[in-house]
């Protein structure tokens, strides 16, 4: 690998982590047209990928750093105030969040652990699961806008929401999912507004993402040779340079549009894929 794809690769995973696209997707079909999964292994790839998730990560966290702050100050003094039989009105809506955000990442969290060495093997690279994954949750996405009230806002969001939108962020472990996609639909599902859904999403994958990232760390440090630490901290720089503007375009965008583009192009691409794959143009 060099400078140059690892730039690539880094641009692709910061744009398509946050929108509903699949970035698993685009990042296998950027790495096949690239070549890389002729020079590296399965294990490696996986490892990169996942390094390149902290920069999204750090996206994540410096847009939503003000919530963040907010969160954990309620979360701590919330739960002192409970310690002490007390109740703080004002951190009530922090403390209901960061429980919520902690009971909505039990699920991935439980399921990505069980499931490492699948997510890691040659399974998870397959294009017509790929494919298949895309059409499917871009046909639920469609399903979701339609029967969806979108009528709760953050402060509605209780026990039943965050474990709808937590397992459906399980579904992310497929490839051609997309973490935004799967839970965004769950969250539309559940009746959040389209904005609610989305910040919910993003807030919801910074433990996924970090537990994903660091224990991918070691894994790549073991693949230094191949990956390069260069490349490894470039990469994850233009991942989070890109993931940042991601996240800021698509709340924009969902304040005053549909998912409509996202599921057509889903359904264009994984219609694509699969019918090269059928063709044999590409491998699957």
């Amino acid at each position: 690998m060099n400078l140059l794809q690892a730039i690539i690769i880094g641009i692709v995973q910061g744009l398509t982590e946050f929108i509903p696209i699949s970035s698993s997707a685009h990042m296998i079909l950027t790495e096949r047209a690239m070549q890389l999964d002729q020079v590296l292994t399965p294990e490696a790839i996986t490892a990169f990928n996942a390094v390149l998730q902290l920069g999204t990560l750090l996206a994540v966290m410096l847009y939503f750093l003000p919530d963040i702050l907010t969160i954990t100050r309620g979360f701590v003094l919330g739960n002192l105030a409970l310690l002490r039989g007390q109740r703080d009105g004002a951190s009530a809506d922090a403390l209901n969040l960061g429980w919520l955000i902690i009971l909505g990442s039990i699920p991935i969290g439980t399921v990505g652990l069980l499931a490492k060495k699948i997510i890691e093997g040659n399974l998870t690279k397959n294009l017509y699961l790929i494919s298949f994954s895309m059409i499917l949750w871009a046909l639920l996405l469609w399903l979701a806008e339609k029967v969806g009230s979108q009528r709760k806002a953050m402060s509605d969001l209780g026990v039943n929401e965050a474990l709808i939108v937590g397992f459906g962020q399980v579904f992310a472990l497929i490839p051609g999912s997309s973490r935004s996609g799967t839970t965004i639909a769950c969250a539309l599902f559940a009746g959040m507004k389209r904005e609610t859904a989305a910040r919910f999403s993003f807030l919801l994958s910074i433990p996924a993402i970090a537990a994903s990232g660091l224990l991918e760390l070691k894994e790549a440090i073991e693949h230094l040779g191949s990956l390069g630490i260069v490349n490894l901290l470039v990469g994850t720089l233009a991942s989070a340079i890109v993931g940042y503007a991601s996240i800021a375009f698509l709340l924009s965008y969902l304040r005053r549009r549909s998912m409509a583009i996202f599921i057509v192009y889903r359904l264009i691409v994984g219609g694509a894929i699969l019918a090269l794959v059928y063709q044999g143009v590409i491998r699957p």
